[in-house]
């Protein structure tokens, strides 16, 4: 066995994934990059082999069982870790940037201790921090109150309770602290013109339309109303309208016919209604989704305008500000709004709120340096990027005083322009700093110049990979043969600037003022990759989201928005069932003459369906453990041992492969296996087209990445889209792609636009820009600074401009 060294982390014989029994040192406090192909075995390394077992270690030392042990031999010298990854945040509406660093909370003490107010009695302005105070207790509640400095007056003090609008005491009374209210948009959800078949109901359509209308039609007979017989809308009598919109459980419906009990199934006339169907859904989700925006419109709260607070807590000041303003400053604003305050106070004053004011501009500065100074307080968790929301979580690492943790990040530079990343460099060296061991997956090569260690994944993606292929520094990377990234960089750069003329018209924005867009009028070339550049918060999302994709969009088919949201949130999902690829594998598996003779079909190889899965696991292959205090954990069925289907199930064969080893085939294996089945063979090969071989069939998509769930969603769009010309538009389609893989991304990028295709990319990555058509760079900064077009352009136009941050960074390459 390899001698223990205590200054490094010990991994002996790791065959977890595809990781092919490797042995490696990874050296402690000390700055390490975990780099190579997509699917190579970083996340595999770094989550479900070092991660785990220092959880693993941690819980067994505290007594606790229960947490598998990942497939290594051994790994010596952990201690306890952190994962910081970009997965999906908090969607509470409740959850903002304010609230999840606690810098709202700082703030809420601030006022406690100095806001201003008109005393009830005297009216006049007096300071809390001038007023004494007592404690009385009632019914074992505690209540603070204060007398008035100027007329002696008792009144209740505003805590800090009455500064959140969290709390009963500190909410709006009308809107209980969300500062709106949401209403359905009946324009956007009925055409009143039309008839039912004709598409009145916005988001009834195909399949789905006939069985709404079929469940409407039984409804209308059930409570003695006519047929619609293809009316408009417009010309229903007043009970089928209400039938229609709210249902047959509706109070509105009860009222118009009293005497008649609801039914109790839809074949009998239960109907659930238009407006109730989309009320229960908005619940489902916990809030507006991309698909139901569309159909609700959010009005400002009549009784506090907005700012959340009780009527009390928002006439309190500080320097003459309310709490409310402030946090719809962004953070940049905010730190001078604290500089002016703090050199405003007087001795006592600034003893009261001092370690308060340090908590808020140490914050501050944190997130300033991760590229997230144009964020307000009030900014809503479920709003941000994955990248966003993980250098919030990033930034807030530095408030902790623990040291000899291991933190393991992924790609902590995602969604960040290059101008950004310094400040995220300086995040990362300063944990170190602090005597802890950071270790991260990245493929930004500055991130590589600066770190103590590089370890190289490879050579190639899923089976191909799981090899280390170097280790050292970068110019150890560039003196390996075998290194992809050490040959990436060796490489002479080809530049592929202009490819296409912009002369098949244009889409034109007009005056855009959405957010913090300033009057921004720009155009699109049609038939052309174009790329939307700026540095983090300059409005790109919000100019080709929100603006771009509800413009004049008749020149195309239709308008394809890919963004990085999550797929599903369920696990019965996978690579397979997303992709329409399963059902036509069952059908396979079902014909064959070994399944016939069993009695099986293409249902038995279903794992959501009884028959032919695992009961226990209901088809899942794990059971979930509950760790009580800490994050349940998923453990193989003991009873199918992970294979998700009885035996029987199993037994059947296809080229000598069962349905489960199918599904733990990759997309680049399983292009070999079905070479024969042309529809099968086709989406592999999308598959493949859109970087994602490595992926296995039976994957689930809650395990991918938001750049893999995202180019999962391009793939299955383009199967879809054939021989069609399209705008795509897409949301930073690169990311967590190695160098390698953008150049072949591209390809499929161009292919695309070489169909008749219109494509518009949300990207940071030079690579990208510099092979686009033409380039709209926004900016200059982030937040209020940004929201302009600074220049326009192929990608040599851009470089040539001396005001674009993206023309400085296309100019260093």
């Amino acid at each position: 066995m390899t001698p223990f060294k205590h200054d490094t982390i010990q991994i002996i014989g790791a065959r977890e994934g595809n990781l092919k029994n490797i042995s490696l040192s990874i050296p402690r406090n000390k700055l390490v990059v975990l780099t190579g192909l997509s699917g190579s075995g970083k996340s595999t390394l770094a989550m479900d082999v070092l991660y785990k077992e220092c959880q693993r270690q941690y819980l067994e030392a505290m007594g606790y069982q229960g947490i598998q042990k990942p497939k290594v031999d051994a790994i010596l010298n952990l201690s306890p870790a952190i994962r910081i990854s970009s997965g999906e945040y908090n969607r509470n509406p409740r959850s903002s940037v304010g609230t999840v660093t606690d810098i709202y909370t700082a703030l809420r003490m601030v006022y406690e201790k100095l806001s201003e107010r008109v005393c009830p009695s005297c009216k006049q302005i007096i300071k809390s921090s001038d007023c004494k105070e007592v404690l009385e207790k009632a019914y074992s509640d505690f209540t603070v109150y204060m007398f008035c400095c100027k007329c002696g007056y008792k009144m209740e003090k505003l805590t800090r309770s009455h500064f959140s609008f969290n709390t009963r005491e500190g909410a709006c009374e009308k809107c209980h602290g969300l500062g709106e209210s949401l209403e359905v948009n009946l324009e956007s959800v009925l055409c009143e013109d039309l008839a039912l078949e004709d598409g009145a109901v916005a988001f009834w359509d195909a399949l789905y339309k006939d069985y709404q209308i079929a469940s409407l039609e039984m409804a209308f007979k059930a409570y003695g109303l006519e047929p619609p017989n293809r009316k408009a809308v417009k010309d229903f009598t007043k009970e089928q309208r209400v039938l229609m919109l709210y249902g047959a459980e509706s109070e509105e419906v009860k009222s118009l016919f009293p005497e008649k009990a609801v039914p109790k199934k839809v074949s009998d006339g239960r109907f659930e209604g238009v407006l109730t169907t989309l009320w229960r859904r908005l619940s489902e989700k916990g809030g507006l989704s991309k698909q139901l925006e569309p159909y609700f419109r959010s009005t400002v709260c009549g009784a506090c305008h907005g700012e959340k607070l009780a009527e009390l807590s928002r006439s309190a000041t500080v320097m003459n500000t309310g709490l409310s303003a402030l946090a719809n400053l962004s953070l940049e604003e905010l730190q001078t709004f604290m500089k002016r305050l703090t050199k405003s106070l007087g001795e006592r004053e600034f003893a009261l709120v001092e370690p308060y004011l340090l908590d808020i501009e140490t914050k501050i500065r944190r997130i300033a340096n991760a590229g997230l100074g144009y964020l307000s307080l009030d900014r809503q968790m479920m709003t941000l990027s994955g990248g966003e929301a993980q250098r919030i979580k990033l930034a807030a690492t530095l408030d902790s005083s623990l040291t000899g943790i291991i933190y393991i990040m992924d790609e902590p530079t995602i969604g960040l322009h290059p101008m950004d990343t310094a400040g995220i460099i300086k995040i990362l060296k300063a944990l170190r700093n602090l005597g802890n061991t950071v270790i991260v997956i990245e493929h930004d090569t500055d991130v590589m110049k600066e770190a103590d260690h590089i370890v190289d994944i490879g050579p190639g993606s899923g089976k191909y990979g799981g090899e280390i292929i170097a280790v050292g520094s970068l110019e150890a990377l560039l003196k390996q043969d075998k290194s992809v990234t050490g040959s990436y960089l060796r490489r002479k750069k080809v530049s592929n600037i202009g490819i296409r003329k912009t002369d098949k018209g244009f889409v034109e924005v007009i005056n855009a003022n959405r957010f913090n867009l300033k009057n921004v009028n720009v155009k699109f070339p049609i038939g052309c990759l174009t790329s939307v550049t700026g540095v983090s918060g300059s409005g790109k999302s919000t100019l080709v989201f929100e603006v771009l994709a509800i413009s004049d969009t008749s020149a195309f088919d239709k308008v394809i928005t890919v963004e990085q949201s999550a797929l599903s949130r369920m696990k019965r999902s996978n690579v397979a069932t997303y992709c329409d690829l399963y059902i036509e594998i069952r059908k396979i598996f079902g014909a064959l003459d070994e399944a016939k003779e069993k009695g099986l079909d293409l249902k038995h190889f279903s794992f959501n369906t009884k028959g032919g899965r695992c009961e226990n696991c209901e088809g899942l292959g794990y059971v979930e453990s509950n760790m009580l205090f800490f994050e349940n954990i998923d453990v193989l069925c003991p009873v199918c041992g992970g294979n998700q289907f009885n035996e029987e199930v199993l037994s059947v064969t296809y080229k000598g492969y069962s349905i489960k080893e199918v599904l733990k085939l990759s997309v680049e294996e399983a292009v070999t296996l079905f070479d024969h089945h042309a529809k099968i063979k086709k989406i592999l090969k999308l598959l493949q087209d859109v970087g994602l071989s490595y992926l296995e069939l039976g994957q689930t998509l809650t395990t991918l990445s938001g750049g893999e769930g995202q180019r999962l969603k391009l793939a299955k769009e383009l199967i879809v889209s054939e021989n069609k010309r399209n705008l795509y538009l897409i949301d930073e389609p690169t990311t967590g792609l190695h160098p390698l893989d953008v150049e072949n991304f591209l390809i499929l990028l161009n292919r695309m636009v070489d169909a008749g295709n219109t494509v518009v990319v949300v990207e940071h990555s030079l690579q990208v820009i510099e092979a686009s058509d033409w380039v709209i760079d926004l900016g200059p900064l982030g937040g209020v600074h940004g929201g302009q077009v600074i220049a326009t352009g192929t990608p040599l136009d851009i470089a040539k401009s001396d005001i674009s941050q993206t023309g400085r960074a296309l100019r260093k390459t």
